[in-house]
This record gives structure tokens, sequence and C-alpha cells, in this order.
């Protein structure tokens, strides 16, 4: 299967564990998961209201629920990165020699098909294979 496979985890969903099991199940003998979170800091004016200490404190928080949702699981490797999200997902994969992407998603509404959800934006240009993993 694969030797390096990238976990997207939005710690506000509940389909973490889910992935990581899609990944073990994917993952080659003596392979790499990584859990990535990619904080998305606020941006443009309303950056301009809120003190650094406010976001450093917000990106330590998100650190240690990542943190809590790998704790337990071997072979997991928790990584957090600031930016934005499915761009930063498909920088990390193409940076660090990522063989699969395995990424959740929700089943999607009106306004998916029109935007596009992270999910279908990973699909588009990752540049390796993308497993999703369709929530109930």
């Amino acid at each position: 299967m694969y030797d390096r496979i990238l976990v997207p985890m939005a710690l506000d969903h509940g389909v973490s564990s889910s992935t990581l099991g899609v990944a073990k199940a994917l993952c080659n003998p003596g392979g790499q998961i990584i859990a990535l979170h990619v904080y998305e800091a606020p941006q443009g004016s309303v950056s301009a209201y809120l003190d650094k200490e406010v976001v450093r404190e917000a990106f330590e928080a998100a650190r240690a629920l990542l943190a809590q949702k790998t704790a337990g699981i071997p072979g997991i490797q928790a990584e957090i990165v600031s930016g934005h999200t499915y761009r930063t997902i498909i920088s990390y994969a193409a940076e660090h020699d990522i063989g699969c992407i395995v990424i959740g998603s929700h089943k999607p509404g009106l306004s998916d098909y029109l935007l596009g959800s992270t999910a279908a934006r990973v699909v588009r240009h990752a540049p390796c294979a993308v497993h999703v993993h369709r929530s109930s």
C-alpha cells in the first residue's frame, strides 16, 4: 500500500478515529502516518482586532487537542501547521513525499457543489492518491 500517509484532521469534526483507522489499514508495515491539523489564523481586518497572545493561545489549544486525539495510538505522528487549509494540505503532501492522503468528508450540500469542500479541493489538486472517508 503506502509508506507515508497524511491524515488531515479538523479538530471540531468527529471523524478523526475513522480516518486514522483507514490510514492504518492502508499503511505498509513500518510506514508512517501523519495526523495533520491546519490552524487557520484569523485573516484580514479580524486579525487587526485580536491580540497576538490570544492567537498564540488558540494555536497552543489546538496543538493540545490534536495531541489528545492522537494519544495512545501507536505509530501516529501529530503535526500542526498554520495556513489556508486545503493549500497547506497540498503543500505539506508535496514537501513530505506523502503517498496517500486520507481525508474525511461530510455529505455534500448545495454550497459544496458551488464552492467545493476542503476534501473536494484536496482531491482535485493533490500530488498523490487521496482516499475520502465519507461520514454517515
